[in-house]
């Protein structure tokens, strides 16, 4: 059960974006029982489960209802090592997941821009990585969870059982009803050290082209893309790439121990930053020292899974930075043969005004099954811009461009994409409405976003 001294208590929610933060009762839930109790005492405004809270926008908010924070259900309850699959608890994170099976020869399978993510969380935001060209997305690598419902019933689903709700359940933000536990098969590996090949390129059409060119060879890329950059240099970008190190292959020194891990968090970002300091300018310079001090041309470096996976994880609250009004991540993917509305996309936000310190493109494979699943083969390019007069503008005028295109927004990076035009995005809604009508058809579990979008 729940703990009495750790009761519900109205606390202001929001996202990693630091926006519209909502009040809600918060209650920690350490088992079956917990969540139960929760449920049958649940008020009018319904309940939500929640775990470290880095969907950047509203999606782990329920202004007014019941929120259950599930980071104290974190426990492994059984390993295979020979299958290379883990039943963990939901709460658990990818961090932890890390600690504990990377020494063991075990990476997860797919791994957002933080390990800062519990696999519930993994699992309803059906998160993507660096080698969604090759494995897809978390969801895939899942053989089944236990799902508390509406009606109080603890049912285990999965791909192969009840596969409806299953699908419904990754990617769909937490509203089929709670994660409880949940098998993956990790990914099996000989040493902690990526191989890394990186190129600097001088616009978006030739990272477009070496992308499409040599993706296929790698297991893991990413570009890193200069937002600011107009006319010529619109596009430059710092493209890395790689796959994880064969023991035979890392140099004498680390073949004693292939496997060390370790991913600290070196410093932590004090809450004192005003508004503005990452603007054009600050945004501009940082960009052209990057773009300047990355390699040209560099073959074979080793890197640790902290620097090639999570490099600002080892900065504490680095969100902090952008100030009090907090900052929107806007990711949008668009289908392969819509590149010109990708280079519409960069030509508006170069020439907005807006800076994004951080925008990464990448390439997605094939999507899944997921009802409201995220990734579709394509282009998906993710920025972070600060608040500031003017932004929705902007976002609202790059929702046009995405959807003329065919593409779509990701709902957990998502905090005032529009119903009408989020609707016209996602073509299985209904099957995800009709799904969640059958097994919660009393909107039992919610959310800030659920209300927004009219999910």
């Amino acid at each position: 059960m729940a703990d009495p001294g750790t009761a519900a208590r109205p606390v202001p929610l929001h996202g990693w974006g630091r926006t519209a933060a909502t009040p809600a009762l918060l209650t920690p839930v350490h088992d079956d029982e917990g969540a139960l109790a929760l449920l049958a005492g649940r008020t009018p405004r319904g309940l939500l489960a929640r775990g470290l809270a880095r969907s950047y926008g509203d999606a782990a908010q329920n202004a007014g209802g019941g929120v259950l924070d599930m980071t104290a259900s974190d426990r492994v309850l059984a390993v295979d090592l020979a299958a290379g699959e883990v039943e963990v608890e939901a709460g658990i994170s990818l961090d932890r997941l890390m600690t504990l099976f990377v020494p063991m020869g075990l990476f997860v399978p797919v791994t957002a821009g933080t390990r800062y993510v519990t696999v519930g969380g993994a699992i309803a935001a059906d998160i993507h990585g660096k080698n969604h060209h090759v494995a897809g997305s978390f969801a895939q690598h899942v053989r089944w969870l236990d799902l508390l419902t509406a009606d109080g019933r603890v049912r285990r689903v999965g791909p192969e059982r009840d596969a409806d709700l299953f699908w419904a359940t990754a990617g769909g933000m937490g509203l089929t009803g709670v994660i409880l536990r949940a098998r993956v098969r990790m990914k099996p590996i000989e040493s902690s050290q990526v191989l890394v090949d990186t190129d600097r390129t001088p616009d978006l059409d030739s990272l477009m082209t070496l992308l499409s060119e040599t993706d296929h060879l790698y297991d893991y890329s990413v570009a890193w893309i200069d937002c600011v950059a107009t006319g010529r240099r619109m596009g430059r970008s710092v493209l890395t790439r790689g796959r994880f190190a064969a023991r035979d292959e890392l140099p004498a020194g680390k073949r004693t121990d292939p496997l060390r891990y370790s991913g600290p968090v070196r410093l932590s970002v004090p809450d004192v930053f005003p508004p503005g300091v990452l603007n054009v300018a600050t945004v501009t310079a940082f960009n052209e020292l990057w773009y300047r001090t990355s390699p040209r041309r560099r073959r074979g470096q080793l890197q640790g899974i902290p620097a090639f996976f999570h490099p600002l994880d080892g900065v504490g609250h680095w969100n902090r930075v952008y100030g009090p009004r907090g900052f929107v991540q806007y990711q949008f993917t668009v289908p392969f043969g819509q590149e010109e509305a990708m280079r519409e996309a960069l030509r508006r936000i170069s020439h907005s005004g807006h800076a994004s310190f951080l925008a990464v493109l990448k390439r997605f494979g094939a999507g899944n099954p997921g009802m409201l699943s995220y990734p579709s083969p394509g282009w998906t390019l993710a920025l972070d811009i600060p608040v500031v007069t003017g932004l929705a503008t902007l976002l609202d005028r790059l929702d046009e461009l995405v959807l003329g295109a065919g593409g779509r927004i990701y709902l957990a990076k998502d905090s005032r994409l529009r119903r009408e035009t989020f609707e016209q995005m996602y073509p299985r809604l209904e099957d995800f409405r009709a799904v969640r009508r059958r097994v919660d058809p009393d909107g039992v579990f919610t959310s800030d976003l659920a209300r927004r979008l009219s999910l």
